[in-house]
């Protein structure tokens, strides 16, 4: 029997397999697909925007040199090692096709920023995140089958046991991440609630005879949304039908060729079709992401358009806030509820990306209201307020879980706090442990850290800028558990440490 048994080898899957094999646990990923490679997963059509929560997760695992290898990004997505003032966003983003300016973007408005390798967002695509996840995934030792497809899913108390290709696979836990037509959520009984499609959006890779005809850039019309990229032939657009041809019938040439047509008020002409697919603006939801020994993340456990770009990330944060509690349970130091944090984290950052597209899809609508909106939503964006507020939104950076505390910075991604010798919290976390830096001048939590070795990084100050601080405790996903003043009080980091990582006796 394994510890878990994960549905789906996409980014999230991958990343959720990491995290378990990273703390020991034993994982085998079932993957419907045969094979890994697909035209879909690799540019033009598989590119897609890593936010700055994103990139900052796979800068804690050691693993964002080589997600900007393959990406082919020669930069680091951040300021220079040396600097001491966070640097200014290269890219800032849009809404609804409108694009930010990223000078506007206001950097004493973002809470707790400090400079360092991974404050900004990343172009990639799919083929490169997952060649890196597998990558590591099979170093770690994670079990991988491909063209295993999943037909029934049942569970007891004691364990989950997942049926595929005349196999069973039993586990003490199971988790889909298996895509927004989930066969996991769908055996498993998850609710499944939203709203309806607005659109059928397209993207494709074609020839135009007259590519010239299309302005680069998104391009919001009087009938619709198209999108034409620097690369020649991609192309994408939505037409606000209603969601009534998406996957009802094949598109055809001469099909994407009336749509380009209608949203671009241009006669442009369509040569050969070489890929071509359709999508909805359908937000739909689970109304909790675990069901017993089951659990959902990414599409599997929420859908919604792709404006913006917010699915990908969305996921990549449920397995980095799952794996390390699930983990904690497999091997018996979770405290109590510590897994039902994960769907109470986690589901108000999905309802909120989930409403986040609905807003871009009613602002785009090809109706007088919606244009009366454009107008003023395009004088906001163009503010200093307007553009910090939505570069917080789609960068991930004004996320906060409740953790019942008022400190300011609890629940918080952590600051990449950098200690005088040169090390900085992102290279303490790549074993995923929590971390506990004392920034304090006397160590005053060094004895109470102890208690919980081998579950918490113990790491000493003083950091090149502490932010006032004299200690924080950072969980394994990097988020701010407890953070403490210059003077420290070493009853409230145990009360923390306890509640996060369990009794220290274990």
């Amino acid at each position: 029997m394994h510890d878990t048994v994960i549905v789906g080898a996409g980014p999230v899957g991958l990343f959720l397999a990491c995290e378990l094999r990273l703390a020991g646990c034993s994982v085998v990923v079932l993957e419907r697909e045969p094979e890994p490679r697909s035209p879909w997963k690799a540019e033009p059509l598989g590119m897609r925007g890593l936010s700055a929560a994103s990139v900052e997760a796979f800068y804690r695992r050691g693993l964002l040199r080589p997600l900007l290898t393959a990406s082919g990004v020669r930069d680091d997505p951040g300021a220079a090692p040396d600097a001491d003032e966070p640097s200014p966003p290269r890219s800032a983003g849009h809404f609804a096709g409108m694009m930010l300016d990223p000078t506007r973007v206001d950097l004493a408005a973002l809470p707790f920023r400090l400079p360092g390798p991974a404050v900004e967002g990343v172009m990639t695509n799919l083929e490169a995140i997952e060649t890196v996840l597998t990558e590591q995934a099979t170093e770690l030792g994670v079990e991988i089958r491909r063209g295993v497809t999943v037909s029934a899913v049942t569970q007891d108390d004691d364990g989950v046991v997942a049926r595929a290709g005349g196999h069973e696979y039993a586990a003490r836990w199971l988790v889909g991440c298996d895509g927004g037509r989930s066969t996991v959520r769908r055996l498993a009984g998850f609710e499944f609630v939203g709203t309806e499609p607005q659109f059928t959006g397209y993207v494709m890779l074609a020839t135009v005879a007259d590519l010239e005809k299309l302005r680069p850039g998104f391009n919001l019309t009087q009938t619709g949304m198209y999108l034409r990229t620097h690369r020649d032939g991609h192309i994408g657009m939505t037409d606000f039908d209603g969601g009534a041809f998406d996957r009802s019938q094949r598109p055809t040439r001469d099909h994407l060729q009336a749509v380009l047509r209608r949203v671009s008020g241009t006669d442009v002409t369509l040569g050969d079709v070489r890929l071509a697919a359709s999508f909805t603006d359908r937000a739909m939801q689970t109304t909790t992401y675990r069901q017993g020994r089951v659990m959902l993340a990414g599409d599997a456990a929420h859908i919604h358009s792709p404006l913006g770009g917010q699915g990908l990330n969305l996921g990549l944060g449920d397995a980095v806030n799952l794996g390390w509690k699930l983990a904690a349970s497999v091997h018996g130091h979770a405290p109590d509820g510590l897994l039902d944090t994960y769907t109470r984290e986690r589901h108000p950052v999905g309802a909120g990306v989930l409403d986040w597209s609905r807003a871009q899809v009613a602002v785009m609508r090809p109706d007088p209201h919606a244009r009366a909106i454009q107008g003023v939503v395009r004088d906001l964006l163009g503010t200093r307020d307007g553009t910090t507020h939505v570069f917080e939104r789609t960068s991930g950076s004004s996320n906060r879980y409740d953790l019942g505390s008022e400190h300011p910075l609890t629940g918080r991604s952590a600051p990449d706090f950098r200690l005088a010798h040169g090390i900085r919290l992102g290279d303490l976390m790549h074993d995923g442990r929590g971390v506990v830096l004392d920034l304090s001048a006397d160590r005053a939590l060094h004895g109470s850290a102890r208690g919980w070795e081998g579950r918490i990084r113990y790491a000493v100050g003083p950091a090149r800028d502490d932010l006032g601080l004299g200690a924080v405790l950072v969980r394994p996903d990097g988020t701010v558990a407890w953070a403490g003043d210059r003077d420290p009080d070493r009853a409230a980091f145990e009360r923390a440490a306890g509640q996060w990582f369990g009794s220290p006796e274990l």
